[in-house]
């Protein structure tokens, strides 16, 4: 195991406990000189915010544990490609590198819709997908399916309250 998906292990273990609690299973962790200094993971539902992802959480971690808002000597790992509100937050906070795991193709903002890191920003991070690619899109697969069939059975069980 090299050292990226030593680290993405870490942030797929936040986004198993986040589908644990009912969250989207997405996982984060900030390193800085070869130590996790913090993680996050989705608590939208928990929190009843959109802000809540695990990105924002985990940058915000780090700023508090450095004490400081820029993140320059930082590295991001998260299992999905960050959203456009998340990429801003890991521009502003001037994380060196971005490394996540499966692509989103409906709200990616580092490559899969748009590359906001191409955009004439004061910060580029550098930044590289596909790092344990399969495991963080299976946890995402599995989790919707999940919840698709328990929609489905509970529809199912409503109809048969009904007749009866």
């Amino acid at each position: 195991m090299n050292e990226h998906e030593k680290y993405m292990k870490y942030a797929l273990g936040r986004a198993k406990t986040a589908a644990k609690h009912g969250e989207t299973p997405v996982g984060a962790v900030i390193v800085k000189d070869g130590r996790v200094i913090s993680g996050g993971r989705n608590r939208r539902e928990y929190g009843k915010n959109a802000l809540f992802h695990a990105e924002i959480s985990a940058i915000n971690a780090a700023c508090k544990a450095l004490g400081g808002w820029r993140l320059h000597e930082c590295d991001l790992y998260v299992t999905l490609e960050p959203c456009p509100m998340c990429a801003g937050a890991i521009i502003n906070s001037r994380i060196k590198n971005v490394y996540f795991g499966a692509y989103d193709k409906k709200a990616g903002s580092f490559g899969s819709v748009v590359n906001l890191a191409e955009f004439p920003y004061n910060h580029k991070p550098n930044v590289v997908g596909g790092i344990c690619e399969k495991e963080c899109a299976d946890i995402l697969s599995e989790f919707f399916k999940t919840l698709r069939n328990n929609k489905k059975i509970k529809k199912l069980k409503a109809v048969e309250e009904v007749k009866s």
